[in-house]
């Protein structure tokens, strides 16, 4: 389907749109609002209070700023879809959602790489903490986790961008990786630079945030009881988060494969399930569980 020599694709993920429609915008607009605000607060409190000015804080706001520019691209698009008669999205705005999708999911586990090494730093070597987690280092850590899922989503989606597009129905409700299954044909070497991606920025930093928090817990065992209690508040919610982005990425994956074979609806509510978890998981973690942002939260509730 073209639109002013624009390739357009069809999205066919959503069930029975048509009678549907008002339920889909009156649960995500809420949704959306709420993630917003959410992640947006805890950017807001981590940004105004010096005493959350700390490597932990500045990462936990990064999180949160992936959250949004998670959504931003494609909750808006979905509203306006489920009220329109025809669900369609230019190719290369497929690309741009895509581009955002993956790369701000893979942000997140550079990012919670970091706050591994943060929390190891803090725990095994605390007497060298502030040598070792200054600004210096936090910058780099940033600079590496957004830049470099950037550019590598850039380089596979200038290499898909140039493939043969023979199917323009996409079988989905926004773009990720199905978006491979409408070109003629997927070259090895796209193949390949994509396992490279997936190796580099998921299964690897898994691996090492995996060893860091055996050295951790062996460390938080042969420790006292307060010192067991304080480390343990600051890593749970870091572990939690990092159990359910990784579930949620390996849904993601599994669903765009086994697609084919499993009923729409079924598809439908796990995508759901990934937008819905992954944006909302860090203001509900970090902002209930820890103590200081979960103050900070309160006294601004209580002022209002």
């Amino acid at each position: 389907m073209e639109r002013n020599g624009t390739v357009m694709l069809s999205l066919g993920g959503y069930v029975e749109i048509e009678k549907y429609r008002y339920v889909y915008f009156l649960f995500l607009l809420p949704l959306f609002v709420v993630i917003l605000c959410s992640n947006g607060i805890i950017i807001f409190l981590i940004w105004i209070h010096r005493k959350l000015h700390e490597p932990m804080y500045i990462f936990i706001a990064a999180l949160s700023l992936n959250s949004i520019l998670l959504t931003t691209p494609i909750y808006p698009k979905i509203l306006v879809d489920v009220l329109s008669h025809k669900q369609i999205i230019s190719y290369s705005g497929c690309l741009t959602q895509a581009f955002f999708y993956y790369s701000v999911s893979a942000s997140d586990f550079l990012l919670l790489l970091a706050m591994a090494y943060d929390r190891y730093v803090s725990i095994c070597r605390p007497m060298q903490y502030s040598s070792i987690m200054g600004t210096t280092t936090v910058t780099i850590f940033l600079a590496l986790a957004w830049f470099l899922p950037a550019f590598q989503m850039s380089v596979s989606l200038v290499l898909q961008s140039k493939q043969k597009i023979c199917n323009t129905t996409l079988e989905g409700f926004y773009c990720n990786v199905k978006m491979l299954k409408i070109h003629c044909s997927t070259p090895i070497y796209l193949t390949v630079w994509a396992l490279f991606n997936l190796t580099c920025i998921t299964f690897l930093p898994m691996l090492l945030i995996l060893i860091t928090y055996i050295k951790i817990f062996i460390t938080i065992h042969n420790s006292h009881g307060e010192i067991r209690k304080k480390a343990l508040d600051t890593c749970l919610p870091h572990v939690t988060v990092l159990i359910i982005t990784f579930s949620l990425l390996s849904i993601d994956i599994i669903i765009a494969f086994l697609g084919a074979v499993l009923p729409k609806r079924v598809s439908l509510i796990f995508n759901l399930q990934v937008l819905v978890y992954n944006p909302l998981c860090n203001p509900i973690m970090y902002g209930l569980k820890m103590k200081e942002i979960w103050k900070r939260i309160k006294r601004m509730l209580l002022r209002e």
